[in-house]
């Protein structure tokens, strides 16, 4: 039997003939109608809310105004193509068919995920960039083995190199190297007597990691100047995306990789690239450390727009997948 999806509202009187229309079908077209109030759902209310009546039969959809005899094509057309598929035993259509006979626990989570996703993610990036400030906390504190525990498990995912990183508690907020030629500030080598890091390839780079700080120049944050920058400009515009109704359309990705990414990588790579003292490189690019602005600065660049290409994209792909639970825990409901 067909399964004819019908998405309505109270008080719709488009949608009462349309109901009158498939009752008169009900016996040259034999279907179970399920109706779906999109009321009851804040994406239905926004996809259908000006064009009910809409009806879904397999792979067909009616939008407002739907006439008996588009309904009658429809439905005719559905039935063939069923009849059909069943003749040829097609195994994917079988399998369509077992799947959308039951509602599993897996459904079940996919939905409430689908729903509360954009609230998962701006917990989860919360918790991800509020732990590496809970760790010079915890020095602060005394409590060095909590402290020491979160310094390890962010270890593999930043370089954690204390010259470009924050501190808090202690003289400064931040003690670059003296090549990052900030005035006014001492340096990460004058603070910590740890020297020749000027040199990628020092193995005193390894201590500058491994410093954690003190108390007269302040405890590490457990990510670096940049990733914080990232992954606050992430959550940012994950609460931003949240007020606004999650109606904020996708950053263009021409203008990503414009904004986003081009500065990120102008300013990261020709570091990187100009402190390997290549000769045939130091007369284009000479030796040069960024500062904590253009970290900063490029940083929350690339994390506000990413999540403004993404969270948009995410969001249309949630709202399909709230809607094909809606409609399958109705239509199972209906044939119970």
């Amino acid at each position: 039997m067909l399964n004819v999806t019908l998405y309505t509202r109270k008080e719709c009187a488009l949608c009462d003939e349309v109901k009158a229309d498939l009752n008169e079908l009900q016996s040259q077209y034999p279907h179970r109608l399920v109706e779906v109030d999109i009321e009851s759902e804040t994406v239905l209310l926004a996809k259908f809310g000006l064009e009910i009546p809409v009806v879904e039969v397999g792979p067909y959809t009616l939008k407002s105004p739907i006439t008996r005899q588009k309904l009658q094509m429809t439905l005719g057309a559905a039935v063939d193509r069923k009849n059909q598929l069943e003749k040829l035993g097609d195994p994917e259509y079988k399998m369509k068919l077992e799947k959308g006979k039951k509602v599993t626990t897996g459904d079940k989570v996919s939905f409430w995920i689908a729903k509360r996703y954009l609230l998962m993610l701006n917990m989860f990036m919360l918790i991800y960039v509020g732990l590496p400030f809970l760790a010079p906390t915890l020095m602060k504190l005394g409590a060095e083995l909590p402290a020491r525990a979160i310094y390890r498990m962010y270890s593999p995912l930043c370089h954690q190199f204390g010259f470009r990183s924050f501190f808090l508690y202690g003289d400064q907020v931040v003690y670059p190297l003296a090549e990052a030629g900030m005035s006014g500030v001492k340096t990460f080598e004058q603070a910590t007597g740890i020297v020749n890091l000027d040199d990628p390839y020092s193995p005193t780079r390894f201590d500058a990691r491994k410093f954690t700080g003190d108390e007269v120049v302040g405890f590490k944050v457990a990510l670096c100047e940049r990733d914080v920058a990232i992954y606050l400009a992430i959550l940012l515009f994950g609460i931003l995306f949240g007020l606004s109704g999650r109606r904020i359309k996708s950053l263009h990705w021409a203008l990503w990789l414009l904004i986003g990414l081009a500065p990120i990588g102008l300013d990261g790579f020709s570091q990187l690239f100009s402190q390997f003292n290549w000769q045939w490189l130091s007369s284009i690019l000479p030796y040069r450390e960024s500062t904590v602005y253009l970290r900063v600065i490029t940083g929350a660049l690339f994390g506000f727009t990413t999540a403004w290409f993404a969270y948009p994209n995410i969001e249309e792909s949630m709202n399909e997948t709230v809607q094909y639970y809606v409609k399958k825990f109705a239509v199972n409901q209906a044939s119970q």
